[in-house]
C-alpha cells in the first residue's frame, strides 16, 4: 500500500438489504471456452462470455498466437458474445498474462505449439505466482523454455511447431491450474499426454473436474480411472458453440450481503447442477446460519439471525475464502478454515493479506499451517487493503456494510473479474434491479 493509493468509502447499510443481483460470466469457464476455441477444428461461438480484465487479456494473448475473435454483441451484466476462429499458431509475439492465472499458466502449453518465439510477462504481483510447475512440465515434454532459473515470470517459450507429449510427472498441490493447463492442450499433442500428480493432494478439485467436463463436450475424452493420473490421447478438439453460466463465486460478496444486513439477495440464472466450485455457497452460507433457495428465480439467501461461525475445509473452494472470511470476522462465533495453504500463491498471500487486514479494523485473526482462525470482535473504521486482489476488495465493501467507516484500496482491482463493482454494489444497497 502507498500513500499515492485511491480509498472507496465502502458503504454503510443502517437496513436489510433487499435485491436481485445478476451476476456475469463465470471466469473459469470463459477463459476455457476460448482456449479450447482457440485450439479446435472449426469456428465457435461463445455466449454469455465474462468481459472483464482477466478474459479480454486472454482475449488479446489467443489474437497474438494466430486467432481471431470477433464481438458479436453484448449484454448490460457483463457479457459478451464472441465469435472464435481457431489459431494458426505461428506467431513470434509477448504475451501480457496481468494478473490472470488462467493466462500465465493455460497459454504456455499452447504456445510450446507454435513455431515461434512467446514471452510471457505480466503485473508486479504475476512474477512472484508460481510458475516452476507448468515450466518443469513441458520441458519434461521437450520444450524449450528460458526462465534464467527463477521458476516465475517472465519467460519465454520457444516453440517447434509440435509437442511430442506422452507423460509427465508434476507437483500441482500449489494450484490445479498446472493440471488443466495440460489437459486443455494435451490432445494436440502428437502421442497425447499422461499427466502423474505426485505430492499432497491438488486443491480446488472442482476446477479440474470442469475442465474435464468441458473438454468432453468437444470430444476429448479424460481417463481418470486411476487417482492422481490423467490420461488423454491424441484426438480432434471439435468446435462447439457454447453459452456461460454465471460466475458463482462472483456472486458470493453480494450473498454475503443478505447475511450482514439480515435481508434477502437473489442470484438469477444460478445452475441446478454445475462444476463450479462456487455452487458449495449453497453449503457453506447454510452452515453460517442463513436459510437458502434454489428455485426457478435463482438462488436466494435469506438471513434473520446472527452470522454463526464455522469450522470448513475448503481445499476444494479456496476462492470463497476471502468473502467467508470477512463474514466470519462478522459472526458471533469463531471459525476455522483448512485446506488452504496453497492462496499462500494467489494474487497475493492471501492468508497473510486476510490477517493483516482483518486484525488492523481490531479483529483477531491468525494464520494456522494450513489455514485461519478467526475470533469474531468488534471491528472500528480503517483503510482496508487489498494487495491488487479482486477478491480482498470485495470482502472489504462486505465488511463495510457493517462497519462505519471502511475505506477499501483500489476497488478497481475488482475489474478483474467483476467491472463496475463498485457501482453493482451501491444498486444492490439502493434496492434497483441489475
Amino acid at each position: 500500500m502507498t500513500t499515492e493509493s485511491v480509498y472507496w468509502p465502502a458503504p454503510h447499510a443502517d437496513h436489510p438489504i433487499h435485491a436481485t443481483v445478476s451476476v456475469p460470466g463465470s471466469k473459469s469457464a470463459s477463459n476455457r471456452a476460448l482456449v479450447l476455441a482457440a485450439l479446435a477444428d472449426g469456428p465457435s461461438t461463445i455466449t454469455g462470455l465474462l468481459d472483464a480484465r482477466d478474459t479480454r487479456l486472454m482475449i488479446a494473448a489467443l489474437e497474438s498466437l494466430g486467432a481471431s475473435i470477433d464481438i458479436l454483441g453484448s449484454s448490460p451484466v457483463g457479457n459478451i458474445d464472441v465469435r472464435v476462429t481457431p489459431a494458426t499458431l505461428t506467431a513470434d509475439c509477448s504475451i501480457d498474462v496481468g494478473l490472470a492465472g488462467t493466462v500465465m499458466r493455460f497459454l504456455p502449453p499452447l504456445a510450446a505449439l507454435t513455431s515461434g518465439v512467446v514471452t510471457f510477462d505480466g503485473d508486479p504481483h504475476a512474477r512472484v505466482r508460481p510458475m516452476s510447475t507448468t515450466i518443469e512440465a513441458l520441458r519434461q515434454l521437450g520444450v524449450e523454455i528460458n526462465d534464467e532459473s527463477r521458476g516465475t515470470l517472465p519467460f519465454t517459450v520457444n516453440g517447434a511447431g509440435s509437442v511430442s507429449g506422452r507423460e509427465v510427472r508434476i507437483d500441482a498441490s500449489a494450484s490445479s491450474q498446472f493440471v488443466s493447463a495440460l489437459l486443455l492442450a494435451g490432445a494436440r499433442f502428437s502421442h497425447g499426454l499422461v499427466i502423474t500428480h505426485v505430492g499432497p493432494p491438488v486443491p480446488s478439485q472442482p476446477h479440474i473436474d470442469m475442465t474435464i467436463a468441458m473438454l468432453a463436450e468437444h470430444g476429448v475424452v479424460v481417463d481418470t480411472s486411476t487417482p492422481n493420473i490423467w490420461v488423454i490421447e491424441p484426438s480432434v478438439i471439435r468446435a462447439v458453440d457454447r453459452a456461460i453460466e454465471p460466475d458463482l463465486s462472483n456472486a458470493a460478496p453480494f450473498l454475503a450481503a443478505a447475511m450482514v444486513t439480515r435481508g434477502s439477495i437473489t442470484i438469477p440464472g444460478w445452475p441446478g447442477a454445475t462444476t463450479q466450485p462456487g455452487d458449495e455457497l449453497r453449503t457453506l452460507l447454510a452452515r453460517m446460519g442463513a436459510d437458502v433457495a434454489l428455485d426457478e428465480r435463482g438462488l436466494t439467501v435469506t438471513m434473520t439471525g446472527a452470522i454463526q461461525g464455522i469450522e470448513a475445509d475448503l481445499s476444494d473452494v479456496g476462492e470463497l475464502t476471502p468473502n467467508l472470511a470477512a463474514l466470519a470476522a462478522l459472526a458471533d462465533s469463531p471459525s476455522t478454515f483448512s485446506g488452504i495453504s496453497h492462496l499462500r500463491g494467489h494474487e497475493t498471500d492471501r492468508l497473510a493479506a486476510l490477517v493483516h487486514e482483518i486484525n488492523h479494523l481490531g479483529g483477531d485473526a491468525h494464520e494456522t499451517d494450513d489455514g485461519l482462525r478467526i475470533h469474531p470482535m468488534m471491528l472500528h473504521s480503517g483503510r482496508f487493503g487489498t494487495y491488487a486482489d479482486h477478491r480482498m476488495a470485495t470482502s472489504g465493501a462486505i465488511i463495510g456494510l457493517h462497519v462505519h467507516g471502511i475505506a477499501v484500496e483500489n476497488i478497481e482491482t475488482t475489474a478483474k473479474t467483476l467491472p463496475g463493482f463498485a457501482e453493482r454494489w451501491q444498486r444492490m444497497i439502493d434496492g434497483n434491479p441489475q
